[in-house]
């Protein structure tokens, strides 16, 4: 009998302490779901929408009629912004400039807080100014020339490779008679442009395997973790006891995809540098690490921050691009009226006897529009990549307290039918008046903002105009069964948003 009164204690006591931890929330934190067992809300917000975080933070933002909303990520407190206005005013604001500390940001950088993407502070401020200062000079960040060309030859070998056939055995699981498999196919222009910045030199075609090989990791690693950090974040030992269902595995193996090919770059790089003249970025950033470790013991340059500083830039190169143009290709598949208006404007304005180049960019506004309008309408990073309170603030009448992980959701403001109208309709022209782009007309923020914003989103935007029209002008594109396509496929909510890997008809336009 005393035994069963125990019981019940013990349980009647349990059940209230679960209780009061489901909603127990700082002073003047943001209302939002309970707290469950373990991970917090995450749970939660998979089952408002398992495979699309950023419609349940919406959802729940309306549910609580709050425009941010507050939970707890196993036991770190979280905030995601839904609002276009609150989005912009967390991305401009210092204090949200932080970033924060998980097992996926320590695992692709040597279990330390190395690279840019996931640093901050002093650390952070240093190294990016530095990088962007002097990887402009080889043309990241503007218009080059030597760059443009670079892209524009790896286009042509591109296009060789399904006009013409596999050269190579790799080409052979890209190409197959007037089939192309995507997204990988497009992987190498990008790719190359990025390290012909970094070492003013590039893979050449007949290894363009490597640069598949070090995609298709890239693209694992991507898919391998959900938005929000998922489970293996807030519950490392995971990666001891289930490394392929917690996504583990996939993220350590893709990400070492990628540094096996910098590091493979920056050893080549190191074992020729001369400090008495300088060919490359690399070059540069050698100089000055070699510089700073004669006048100081403590220093912020490494070859391990400089192979986590090409990674970081390799990533979205290997993976978001290329996926772009994917979305953009399903579009056409879907309102095959666009892809006729491209071809239109392709033929007029630059014709069939010479190669699109960044000068024929402001006069096909149609072309333009379709790549900003799907950046928009397709949101490639939903909630962004998370950011940390680095002291206690205020917003929007709330308390965030220190060491906050804060996202803002994209989705938000690119499906905010205030701004767009329609903007569950793909519709290009929504940015071009009179025949011309209004670029005043694109509220959209694809690069994030503030001193966060993606350092590669003019090299990015450069490149998928040339990649995409180069592309275009030599190929219509159909379904690879030849019928027409009917829906959407299925997204994959990892790191990014991306598509099953898929083949499509490209016919040689005559």
């Amino acid at each position: 009998m005393i035994g069963a009164i125990v019981i019940v204690f013990i349980f009647i006591f349990t059940v209230v302490q679960l209780y009061k931890n489901a909603y127990k929330r700082p002073h003047k934190f943001p209302p939002g779901p309970p707290s469950l067992p373990v991970y917090g809300a995450y749970w939660l917000l998979l089952a408002k929408s398992y495979n699309n975080l950023a419609d349940a933070c919406i959802k729940y933002s309306k549910e609580y009629k709050s425009k941010v909303i507050g939970m707890f990520l196993g036991d770190i407190p979280a905030v995601v912004v839904n609002d276009p206005k609150l989005l912009r005013e967390v991305l401009t604001r210092e204090e949200f400039d932080g970033r924060t500390d998980t097992i996926t940001s320590r695992l692709r950088s040597y279990w330390k807080k190395l690279g840019i993407f996931f640093t901050d502070g002093y650390f952070w401020h240093v190294q990016r100014r530095f990088t962007l200062r002097y990887m402009r000079d080889y043309g990241f960040g503007r218009r080059d020339q030597t760059l443009e060309s670079t892209i524009a030859h790896e286009t042509k070998e591109m296009i060789d490779m399904a006009v013409n056939g596999p050269k190579y055995p790799a080409e052979k699981d890209l190409v197959k008679e007037d089939l192309i498999h995507l997204p990988h196919f497009f992987a190498a222009p990008f790719m190359n442009g990025i390290i012909h910045v970094f070492t003013r030199s590039t893979v050449p075609r007949a290894d363009y395997h490597v640069l598949w090989s070090t995609a298709r990791g890239a693209l694992t690693f991507q898919r391998s973790s959900n938005d929000l950090g998922a489970a293996l974040a807030y519950t490392p030992w995971l990666k001891d006891v289930l490394p392929v269902y917690s996504g583990y595995k996939g993220l350590k193996e893709g990400n070492q995809c990628v540094l096996d090919l910098v590091t493979k770059v920056i050893d080549e790089a190191l074992h020729s540098h001369d400090q008495s003249y300088e060919r490359h970025f690399l070059d540069v950033y050698i100089k000055k690490m070699k510089e700073e470790r004669k006048l100081m013991k403590k220093t912020t340059y490494s070859v391990d921050q400089l192979a986590l500083i090409c990674t970081d830039y390799m990533f979205p190169t290997a993976t978001a691009l290329g996926m772009v143009i994917c979305f953009l290709i399903e579009q056409m598949l879907l309102h095959p009226e666009v892809q006729e208006k491209i071809h239109e404007e392709i033929d007029r304005v630059v014709g069939r006897d010479r190669s699109p180049t960044l000068d024929d960019r402001s006069k096909m506004p149609y072309t333009e529009a379709c790549l900003r309008e799907m950046m928009r309408f397709e949101t490639i990073v939903p909630l962004g990549v998370a950011h940390r309170s680095m002291s206690e603030t205020n917003l929007d009448g709330y308390v965030i307290p220190e060491d906050t992980m804060v996202n803002v959701n994209y989705v938000s403001l690119h499906m905010d039918k205030e701004i767009w109208g329609d903007p569950e309709n793909f519709r290009p022209e929504r940015f071009i008046v009179d025949g011309h782009l209004q670029v005043s007309r694109d509220k959209s923020l694809p690069f994030g903002a503030g001193r966060r914003l993606c350092a590669g989103e003019t090299y990015a935007r450069q490149g998928l105009f040339l990649v995409f029209t180069t592309f275009m002008q030599t190929f219509q594109v159909s379904t690879a069964d030849g019928k027409p396509l009917k829906k959407s496929a299925p997204r994959i909510q990892g790191i990014i948003t991306t598509i099953p890997n898929f083949w499509i008809r490209a016919t040689p336009r005559t």
